[in-house]
């Protein structure tokens, strides 16, 4: 199996972040607080405890470089929290939101975040030297609904998002005196700040988890429909592709390479989604699964598992395929966060860690799968 660690640090985790060596771990324990975890002589021992939100953290983003901690909640607000003498200081956002704050992103560059809001706006932040805060300027009158998900492409410029409006959308965030002109980041850097590069019309129901690829010519987005969508040639003649699949709906996705996908939801396993040489997508494999079943079998588990849908017994068991990868299944309830485990720099994902609502953080390397390793 594809997975070296699990460790229960709570009864629900609402998401978590890593910081820059892998050595401490923050998450939210579904409440308003922050709990930050170091590995001491080989046990997770709680360090610090971000205690300033007044309603449950629904989002964490750790940056690499600058080892800044980035927080939104659904009390509307928003810190961004610097290590001084060994203590956590909060730095105030100015978020000038009326809805709950729902996720948030550390640009590449590290000099701006975007969180997405129930407000249907999305706020790209920076850094005000003068006032010693942190302003917004907000993407506004472009979402129908909550913005789920927002995904930064490598130029910095770019960024992706989901809202359960069902469309995905691609913006423009250059700012002024923020960002510089440059002629590496293709036509984008020309646009205006808010400005509007895409709309994806591909799903008809909920949006969720967005991410682009290492190289940033591929974005991939989920429905709640079970489905996952990837978009090549982003721009005004975009080319794209559905793959659906006849288990639960995924919540968020993560690029392994340019050409393998790992998306995570509610089966509470994660799935690997690749492209052949053709750039066809299609589903693989569950990460943690064993196949079990016969074909003799086949056409009485899929009997099965209609009547325990019909009658709300457990999903978890042998799917259409044949497959039972409950047995190898780590996480007992839904999977709501992905995260790398990389170095900066590095295009290639070949570990990283998920969180749920069971309250576990387990690591997944991809390195010994020998099925996968042609994707990679």
């Amino acid at each position: 199996m594809a997975v070296i660690a699990v460790h229960q640090f709570a009864q629900c985790i609402t998401c978590h972040a890593w910081s820059p060596d892998y050595s401490m771990i923050a998450f939210c324990p579904n409440n308003e607080e922050v709990h930050i975890h170091r590995l001491i002589e080989d046990k997770w021992e709680r360090i610090h405890v971000l205690q300033k939100h007044d309603q449950i953290v629904s989002g964490i983003d750790w940056s690499e470089r600058s080892n800044r901690i980035v927080t939104v909640s659904h009390d509307r607000n928003s810190y961004v929290w610097n290590l001084e003498a060994a203590e956590w200081v909060p730095t105030l956002v100015i978020l000038r939101l009326n809805r709950a704050a729902l996720c948030v992103k550390w640009s590449p560059r590290e000099n701006k975040f975007a969180v997405g809001s129930g407000a249907k706006t999305v706020c790209i932040c920076y850094y005000e030297q003068e006032n010693n805060w942190w302003v917004s300027k907000l993407i506004r009158k472009r979402h129908n609904s909550s913005v789920t998900s927002v995904a930064w492409h490598p130029n910095n410029i770019l960024l992706a998002t989901t809202s359960t409006d069902g469309k995905c959308r691609v913006f423009s965030t250059f700012i002024k005196g923020v960002d510089a002109r440059d002629s590496a980041a293709g036509p984008s850097s020309d646009a205006k700040f808010g400005e509007q590069i895409l709309q994806l019309d591909l799903s008809y129901c909920w949006g969720f988890g967005v991410k682009w690829s290492p190289s940033g010519n591929t974005l991939a987005y989920v429905g709640h429909n079970s489905m996952i969508y990837f978009v090549d040639d982003v721009g005004p003649s975009p080319l794209a592709q559905s793959v659906g699949f006849r288990d639960l709906p995924l919540r968020d996705v993560l690029f392994v390479s340019d050409r393998m996908v790992v998306g995570v939801g509610f089966d509470c396993n994660p799935m690997v989604f690749a492209a052949d040489d053709r750039g066809i997508w299609s589903f693989v494999r569950f990460l943690g699964e064993n196949k079990t079943a016969t074909s003799s079998s086949k056409y009485g588990s899929q009997f099965s598992e209609a009547f325990g849908k019909l009658y709300g017994q457990s999903k978890h068991g042998v799917n259409n395929d044949g497959i039972d990868h409950s047995k190898g299944r780590v996480h007992e309830n839904c999977i709501t966060c992905i995260v790398p485990l990389k170095k900066v720099g590095d295009s290639i994902i070949t570990r990283f860690s998920t969180s749920g609502l069971d309250g576990k953080v387990v690591i997944w390397d991809m390195e010994n799968q020998d099925d996968l390793s042609e994707y990679l």
